[in-house]
């Protein structure tokens, strides 16, 4: 619909656990705008439409904050470093961002939500959880409100949005990225226990690069191999991730749409391919995880007053490092000052390290700490920094 060419499906073929005759089920949507900051620079750039589009900066220490999907065809995707980037696709044009813009679009969009539901749970500034159940009670099907809403943020912005629908969270974001872009993808109760057996793991959520490959050595490959697992295997191998991994499994998401959730936290952290003794090596990882959280602030419009390092060790002992501020931070390379300077207090290392963390956190709107002058540190000791 939006756009005129949106394709729509129906996915699955068995039966959901959360179906029940007594309590019906609740109509959950996931709206997802398309590539939501490259689609604006090529709505407003007609000569960037068709092209293969980054939207950052294309300095050797660049990171892309979105690409389009022309650019996606040479693998390029968010977080990836510029420079490698640029050797995927030569041709890569990188846009600056901007987020007010995008800010105010998502403004447009979310008012539109509004008209449906006051259960909006906003994830960013391109994408958000609605829970239609009460708007669906006179027998509305939830996927007509869907095609509804995608169509009304095509005429209003010029964009599209992919949708999923379901009975819970967990399935309708699947759902949402089956058939992008400007797809729609519903997954009733009856037919989700085969949309679920039929996903390759690594689409779950929670389940990252990482945890992949363990299932993958534990011969878990797909949603019907992990429900073959018993709860307690599952508890043996991923400790209290299990029970999550589980659930998921048969289609089970209990939690609800929570309209305008404060962020209390914004973080990024990885598992190192190769364990590090170096500090430089270890300061170069720091830098893209750094980068990595100036997306989701920037677009927030959130700074905040801490910064919290993480560091786990080959024997898997962990320790954190804080430091707050006496004015909020809003740039990356204050951000990455700071981590830098308190990894360089944990140097040398006990052992080699095996995954690295950062946090920001005491998060207050942007605006305060452009405003905010001195910069007074106090250090405090993490839970495990002893």
């Amino acid at each position: 619909m939006c756009g005129g060419d949106s394709r729509q499906s129906v996915a699955g073929a068995g039966q959901g656990p959360d179906a029940s005759e007594s309590a019906p089920p609740r109509r959950i949507l996931h709206v997802d705008m398309d590539a939501f900051f490259a689609s604006v620079e090529q709505r407003d750039r007609p000569e960037l439409r068709g092209r293969p589009v980054a939207v950052g900066h294309g300095r050797s220490r660049g990171v892309v904050a979105a690409a389009s999907y022309e650019a996606r065809e040479f693998g390029v995707r968010s977080a990836m470093p510029s420079v490698t980037a640029l050797r995927k696709c030569p041709e890569l044009i990188f846009v600056p961002p901007r987020f007010d813009v995008y800010r105010g679009i998502s403004a447009e969009i979310h008012a539109i939500f509004a008209d449906y539901t006051e259960l909006v749970e906003p994830l960013s500034l391109d994408e958000a959880y609605l829970d239609v159940s009460l708007a669906c009670a006179g027998g509305r099907p939830a996927s007509a409100i869907a095609e509804e809403i995608r169509a009304r943020i095509h005429a209003t912005t010029g964009l599209t949005a992919s949708a999923g629908v379901s009975y819970n969270k967990f399935l309708a974001k699947l759902a949402s990225d089956q058939n992008k872009p400007d797809g729609l993808t519903v997954i009733p109760p009856r037919r989700a226990g085969a949309f679920v057996a039929g996903l390759p793991v690594g689409r779950f959520h929670g389940v990252g690069p990482v945890t992949e490959a363990k299932m993958h050595r534990l011969g878990i490959r797909s949603g019907a191999d992990l429900r073959a697992r018993s709860l307690a295997f599952l508890q043996a191998h991923f400790g209290s991730s299990a029970a999550h991994y589980h659930a998921i499994s048969r289609g089970i998401d209990p939690r609800p749409v929570r309209p305008d959730r404060p962020r209390k936290s914004i973080g990024a952290e990885t598992t190192l391919s190769q364990d590090l003794s170096a500090l430089e090596a270890a300061a170069e990882v720091l830098e893209r995880l750094a980068a990595k959280l100036s997306g989701p602030c920037a677009e927030k419009g959130l700074a905040g007053r801490t910064v919290t390092l993480k560091v786990r060790f080959t024997d898997f002992v962990q320790i954190t490092r804080r430091r707050t501020l006496s004015r909020p931070l809003t740039e990356t390379h204050e951000m990455l000052e700071v981590a830098r300077q308190l990894l360089a207090g944990l140097h040398p290392f006990p052992r080699p390290v095996r995954l690295l963390g950062i946090t920001l956190s005491g998060l207050v709107p942007r605006t305060e700490g452009a405003a905010a002058r001195q910069l007074d540190l106090f250090d405090e000791a993490g839970p495990g920094g002893g």
